[in-house]
């Protein structure tokens, strides 16, 4: 269903978040199309660590879409058809919990989806079978131990797992909302989590969550509640270091495809073949 054109393969892929918009050194911008439409950019190819990496940012490299109208779908199939089997996706988030404060980075275990009206799967039944797939550990097991493996490459804080609750956007949560949120238990809030995860899986890709905290979320923290300005203000402050990490854990991700989320899909049968 799709087709690219004198493209060289990667291993592996970052999805660049809120102010992450570039990552490689002397890029080759790949022409790749998609049965869901156009990527949010070019997908770019480089290397890094001594490994080819496809790059892609997740909101444009103006920043042109917001999170509820990013094309996750095109997004993912343009990674894997460009030959990428792991993805890292590193993202802005506010902390739910006073201790992960702004700068710091966690590595998040399990995620709750509140979004809605984003398309959801790539098997939405139109074309053959639905596919119904596991999804009780969202992230890639050996991802996140090289993401946690690799912490001592930035002065970056590195928390290990958490639970990440993805909201439609783009508007940041009340104080309610967030003190909900923080009630059941959950570590984090983001926009762009979900259904970037759980796409991942159907397309038999290693997806591991990199999230960076930018701010306090309005639940935890006493002032006005967090604003865009503030959430870009920490990021910038701190993409060098983040980029410093992910360029780590490239190097130390794994290079064979034994891991179970790459055969998620073995013998379940499929509407259309993936690139």
């Amino acid at each position: 269903m799709t087709q690219t054109t004198s493209r060289p393969l990667a291993e592996v892929a970052v999805i660049g978040g809120s102010g992450f918009y570039t990552f490689l050194d002397d890029p080759q911008e790949v022409p790749v199309t998609t049965p869901f439409g156009e990527p949010s950019d070019p997908v770019t190819v480089g290397v890094v660590a001594g490994r080819r990496v496809a790059f892609l940012p997740r909101h444009g490299r103006d920043h042109r879409f917001p999170p509820h109208l990013v094309n996750y779908r095109a997004n993912l199939w343009a990674l894997r058809a460009v030959g990428a089997r792991q993805v890292l996706g590193p993202c802005a988030v506010g902390s739910l919990r006073p201790e992960l404060v702004p700068g710091t980075v966690v590595v998040p275990d399990q995620v709750v989806d509140r979004t809605w009206g984003r398309p959801q799967t790539v098997f939405d039944g139109t074309t053959g079978p639905v596919v119904h797939l596991p999804f009780a550990d969202p992230y890639c097991p050996r991802g996140r131990q090289a993401v946690l493996g690799s912490a001592g490459s930035s002065p970056l804080t590195v928390a290990d797992g958490g639970t990440l609750v993805v909201v439609n956007g783009p508007r940041f949560s009340t104080r309610a909302e967030s003190r909900w949120h923080a009630g059941a238990g959950w570590s984090l809030v983001g926009m762009t989590g979900m259904p970037e995860a759980s796409i991942a899986r159907e397309l038999g890709l290693c997806y591991t969550a990199v999230a960076l905290v930018t701010d306090l979320d309005a639940g935890v923290e006493s002032g006005e509640g967090v604003t865009h300005e503030e959430v870009m203000a920490v990021f910038g402050r701190n993409v060098g270091h983040l980029k410093t990490l992910l360029s780590t854990v490239v190097g130390r991700l794994p290079d064979d495809d034994a891991c179970t989320c790459q055969h998620a899909l073995d013998g379940v049968p499929l509407p259309f073949d993936l690139p």
